[in-house]
């Protein structure tokens, strides 16, 4: 299994509206960027990523998990890419029961390498095992 972080506007899509959707559901379309599509690309059924609200939150509020690879996003008509940009279909698996925010993140000598500390732009980013692991007990989750 491998882990990702996924960062989202609360006022465009929020933890509580992936918890609303049909069967907490969602696709992840809309990225437009390369890199993040890259990401998106490595990941497998059964992934899992953190759920982040970013602008004034900038906290993880909950993990979701890859429950569809991969695909062309219909969504995509920058014509930008040979292949088009994609998207995932993501299911929330649970709330943090202590949201971690990214001052508490970059507070963690264990997280200093992290994506989100150093390149916290980047909208899908991958996260190493033993940072999920060290954040899921942070916020009280039982990974």
């Amino acid at each position: 299994m491998k882990y990702y972080l996924f960062k989202s506007e609360p006022g465009t899509w929020s933890w509580d509206d992936q918890c609303n959707a049909k069967n907490q559901t969602t696709e992840w379309d809309g990225v437009r960027n390369f890199q993040a599509n890259n990401v998106m690309k490595a990941m497998k059924k059964g992934d899992r990523g953190f759920f982040y609200h970013s602008v004034n939150e900038k906290r993880i509020v909950g993990v979701v998990e890859v429950v569809k690879e991969w695909e062309v996003d219909p969504t995509d008509t920058t014509g930008r890419s040979k292949e088009g940009f994609g998207m995932v279909t993501l299911k929330a698996v649970g709330p943090f029961p202590t949201p971690v925010t990214l001052d508490d993140i970059k507070n963690q000598p264990k997280c200093e390498s992290m994506v989100l500390v150093n390149n916290s732009r980047l909208s899908v980013q991958p996260v190493t095992a033993p940072e999920f692991k060290h954040i899921c007990k942070l916020g009280g989750f039982k990974a």
